[in-house]
């Protein structure tokens, strides 16, 4: 959606709220109601009469188009299809991420050997996926929400899990910049589903930390990967010793 869709849309449901109609709003404008009606069509607003509308409507000119600039619907998830277009070509996968990690388009040229005009080609079509709004001058609006994720067995998470995964974990995480814990133990059902609220805590804690780090310069920032891992599970040392239920002496020997 442009901004001129965006800011029309924002007028109509500002009208609506507040119980005007076009008839309405064409005799305080010293307009027809098929004149209003144009305008809301066509989107060819003039600032002058823009300021006489938001002068109807109780609101200053800035705090309307702030409502329209951030009225654009969120994205919380793409399409199988969207995945697997990122993971086909490393340098648009490069670009989504770093995107989605507030990076300008600047900052990625320049660390990256990437053309200006390449990065402006796949930033146009993370627009066209409604993940970003690629405004003037080439800067960076996201459009993902906070709980955005990647498909459960998706592309993106299969490509992880074969070239990620192996690359992430071939580490000590032992240095200042990195960390690890390892626990086992035996949890009941209802143990099992508190750790998962944890879990869902901690994944939006490292989302909000994201979000207050958006605005530091990038030389202030590195980028951090968490995982967060949890399953029923027994190593295979262990399991390939079990008895198989119902042999002779396996209740003997629990």
């Amino acid at each position: 959606m442009t901004e001129i869709a965006r800011l029309v849309t924002t007028l109509k449901r500002r009208f609506k709220a507040a119980g005007l109609t076009y008839r309405q709003v064409a005799s305080a404008l010293d307009l027809s109601e098929a004149s209003v009606k144009r305008l809301l069509g066509n989107g060819h607003i003039t600032v002058e009469r823009l300021a006489q509308v938001c002068d109807l409507l109780g609101v200053t000119m800035a705090e309307l188009l702030h409502e329209a600039d951030t009225s654009e619907p969120l994205v919380h998830t793409l399409t199988p299809q969207q995945e697997a277009q990122l993971v086909s070509d490393e340098k648009f996968l490069l670009v989504t991420v770093c995107a989605l990690n507030h990076w300008s388009m600047d900052d990625i040229v320049s660390a990256y050997r990437l053309t200006t005009a390449e990065c402006i080609k796949y930033l146009l079509v993370l627009d066209r996926m409604g993940l970003i709004n690629l405004k003037p001058g080439n800067r960076i609006r996201l459009l993902v929400a906070r709980d955005f994720d990647w498909l459960p067995d998706g592309p993106i998470r299969q490509f992880f899990g074969r070239h990620g995964l192996p690359d992430f974990m071939n580490s000590g995480f032992d240095g200042p910049d990195g960390a690890m814990s390892f626990v086992h133990g035996m949890l009941t059902k209802a143990a099992f589903n508190q750790m998962n609220e944890e879990f869902s805590r901690l994944r939006a804690k490292f989302a909000a930390l994201h979000d207050q780090s958006a605005s530091a310069p990038l030389s202030d920032k590195t980028g951090t990967a968490l995982m967060l891992a949890m399953r029923a599970w027994e190593p295979q040392a262990f399991s390939k010793l079990r008895r198989a239920t119902g042999t002779p002496g396996a209740r003997k020997n629990r």
